[in-house]
């Protein structure tokens, strides 16, 4: 692991709060802006290392996208780095997130911020189809890749869960990789079943520790990233617990996707709803907690992983699901945002800057964010 020079702190510092500040789009988005940064204009690693962590990434519970940020920054400066890329990522999403819980509390509406997103996701598109053309050349590099990666694009437009999936995808790869080793053995192969526990109810009362336990388990056992958490949060926190209503939980999500970050930072609005500024530290720091721990294993194996040709051919697998999955949700989002003339001409002009003279993306998605309110005044 690499040590944490006070140079790569403050880099990695630098870098990740300006993304917290405006990576808009969700986690797709953030590890293809990742990937522009960390790869193609820093050198950090190469791109083959960075397809690795969001693999391996991808098959833990939690924000996926934090955790190649936790990851990365792991891989760069060791534990110190990882904790300032987490807290860096996280910490501008939760601020603005709480900001608009305290208007929301305070005016009982959201403040009209529907424009940032006008604006800035038709630049995301851009960004993200552009990361999946590059790391495509990576995890599709054989017909066997490319095949398993078609096949897993068309089961995610047919709602296939994104954790089966990648585990599928990886273990098809992983027992080809063995059949070739053990060719003249016997050919018996056993899988075994995966289980994951959903955790203990907790006590139907709003207090800290109460927080503390929902958010905990949530940041636990919630797979497939922020946008599955709305699911999770239904079941716990309106229909169990009864700590909000359905119009509160929808008013929270919404805060986490107009803001830049994590869309797991929605915890800090609905921990200010429950439990004033203590329950958003609280909600906020619960279930992102887990993550840091997950983070510091993928950090610290990702580069052993390849050692082992039946690991590699599992993580060539993950790889191949992970990049049909981004397709999927660059299509997804494609077709929810790309509505106008502006929408289109924005992302395609977004495109012609980032390939053709590799401007910054940082200052493309500030301008598109710019264009969208000015679009909507």
């Amino acid at each position: 692991m690499t040590t944490a020079s006070p140079a790569r702190l403050a880099e990695l510092f630098r870098f990740f709060s300006r993304l917290g500040l405006t990576a808009f789009g969700g986690p797709a988005a953030h590890i293809a802006l990742m990937e522009h940064e960390s790869v193609e204009r820093r050198r950090w690693v190469t791109r083959e290392q960075f397809l690795d962590l969001v693999g391996a990434c991808n098959l833990l519970p939690g924000p996926s996208s934090t955790q190649v940020a936790m990851a990365l920054g792991c891989t760069r400066a060791g534990w110190a780095g990882l904790a300032i890329a987490g807290v860096c990522f996280i910490f501008p999403a939760s601020l603005l997130t709480l900001a608009l819980a305290w208007l929301y509390v305070r005016y009982g509406s959201l403040p009209q911020a529907q424009g940032l997103l006008y604006g800035a996701k038709p630049v995301m598109i851009a960004i993200i189809a552009q990361a999946i053309w590059r790391l495509g050349h990576i995890a599709l590099r054989r017909w066997l890749l490319a095949l398993v990666g078609l096949a897993c694009f068309a089961a995610a437009l047919a709602g296939a869960q994104p954790l089966a999936l990648l585990l599928a995808a990886g273990a098809i790869l992983a027992l080809l990789a063995a059949a070739r080793t053990l060719a003249n053995r016997a050919r018996s192969i056993a899988m075994l079943p995966m289980a994951l526990g959903a955790g203990a109810a907790v006590p139907a009362s709003a207090g800290l520790f109460s927080i503390i336990l929902v958010f905990l388990k949530l940041g636990v056992v919630v797979f497939g990233s922020g946008y599955v958490l709305l699911a999770f949060l239904q079941t716990d926190l309106v229909d169990r617990l009864h700590w909000v209503t359905q119009s509160q939980l929808l008013d929270a999500v919404t805060a986490g996707q107009v803001t830049p970050g994590p869309v797991f930072a929605t915890a800090t609005f609905l921990g200010y709803l429950t439990h004033g500024y203590s329950g958003a530290a609280a909600a906020t720091a619960a279930i992102f907690l887990p993550s840091f721990f997950m983070a510091a294993l993928v950090g610290a194996l990702a580069s052993r992983i390849r050692q082992s040709p039946f690991a590699a051919a599992f993580l060539d697998g993950v790889n191949a699901a992970a990049i049909a999955l981004m397709a999927a949700v660059a299509l997804a989002l494609g077709r929810a945002t790309l509505v106008d003339p502006i929408t289109w001409v924005t992302a395609l002009v977004s495109a012609a800057l980032l390939i053709r003279y590799k401007i910054n993306a940082t200052w493309l998605i500030v301008g598109g964010a710019a264009l969208g309110v000015l679009m909507k005044r």
